[in-house]
């Protein structure tokens, strides 16, 4: 029998035992995780089925591994990644939900296999929704006062779900010098020039003289994927509620200002300019912040890293994976990396992308 037919009889056997062995299966497109996502229709009953094989991915991060076992575990143990690991995405859900906000319900688990039924939340993407149904500005305020309670909440590091347990680590000096790596090692290689281990050395050295602004404001828990084609519009509810949330399983304890980024800096749409200002305003005000230059300066620092990773990870899908359709991607996510580094707090950075990354200036003027 093969790994895939292997995979479908254990599919079936778990749905069966959840009480949807009948159920009329559709799957969703393919995105660039290696989980795979199904609605089930049952009756009057639409839910969804997620499937994450284990050893799909290398290894999450052990809670007391040091940086260098990280490395030697690989990419997910180094930046704090759950990989397919439905054991977070299950007790960040029942966290997130126990508190009002709208992830996915969780109606039937299988943690060592990797399969879960959740809630059906519909289909109404901010992406999808934006702008023929409903105001960009009213749903990304929404979204920036579901961020601000998200702050505000407490959460246990130690987290259970259907008898597994999850811990939530902090987004540490190695998870986001790992991350900002990637652009050395993809888009700098693929699209500028090679480097060596100097060049790595000044990269790093730059980024550790930026990253205390980080420590201006409290953690709290940043959610890592928070953008426009993983938010669900759902005006029935009400208050936070109203935003549904479908992907936190990488969640750590971070600065409030990330989940902002990836909201405002959307890799994969144009945010309208003029609802920035508002939306953010919205955001330090909802999540009770103080010291608004720290904030911004902590803003663009995180906003320049998570850039830097999305170009390192759109070459890289197109050039390891297959999936060319990312390079389409580029000129966005480089035109808000270079706007982001002209923050004078990124100047040690800026310095080195002149060097390192020439090409990313012009990409951002496409």
């Amino acid at each position: 029998m093969s790994s895939d037919m292997s995979r479908t009889a254990q599919r079936e056997a778990f749905l069966n035992k959840a009480g949807f062995g009948e159920a009329v299966i559709t799957p969703f497109p393919g995105d660039a995780s290696t989980r795979s996502y199904f609605r089930l229709q049952s009756g009057d009953q639409n839910v969804i089925l997620m499937d994450a094989p284990g050893g799909a991915e290398s290894p999450a991060c052990p809670p007391l591994a040091t940086p260098q076992e990280r490395a030697a575990l690989g990419y997910n143990a180094q930046a704090r990644l759950a990989g397919n690991n439905t054991a977070a995405f299950a007790a960040l859900a029942n966290a997130l939900t126990a508190r009002g906000f709208s992830a996915p319900r969780i109606h039937a688990a299988d943690i060592p296999s990797g399969f879960l039924v959740l809630e059906d939340l519909g289909d109404d993407l901010f992406a999808r929704v934006i702008p023929d149904q409903h105001s960009e500005l009213e749903l990304y305020l929404a979204a920036a006062e579901t961020l601000g309670a998200i702050y505000r909440s407490s959460f246990a590091a130690e987290l259970e779900a259907f008898g597994s347990h999850w811990k939530v680590q902090a987004y540490d000096e190695t998870a986001l010098l790992a991350e900002t790596e990637l652009f050395l090692d993809w888009y700098v290689k693929e699209r500028s020039k090679g480097i060596d281990e100097g060049d790595r050395e000044r990269w790093l050295t730059a980024w550790r003289d930026v990253l205390p602004a980080l420590e201006a404001h409290a953690p709290g828990l940043v959610l890592r994927d928070f953008h426009a084609e993983n938010l669900l519009w759902l005006p029935g509810r009400d208050a936070e509620a109203r935003v549904g949330l479908l992907d936190f399983q990488d969640a750590l304890f971070g600065h409030p200002a990330y989940d902002l980024v990836s909201l405002l800096e959307d890799a994969r749409r144009d945010v309208s300019p003029d609802i920035i200002a508002p939306v953010s305003n919205r955001f330090f005000d909802t999540a009770g912040l103080a010291n608004r230059n720290a904030f911004d300066a902590a803003t663009a620092i995180l906003a320049a890293q998570r850039n830097a990773k999305i170009l390192g990870i759109f070459v890289r899908l197109a050039k390891r994976d297959g999936k060319p359709r990312y390079l389409d991607l580029l000129p966005r996510v480089a035109a808000h990396f270079v706007r982001d580094i002209s923050h004078p707090a990124l100047e040690p950075i800026r310095a080195v992308v002149r060097d390192l990354a020439p090409t990313v200036f012009a990409e951002a003027d496409q």
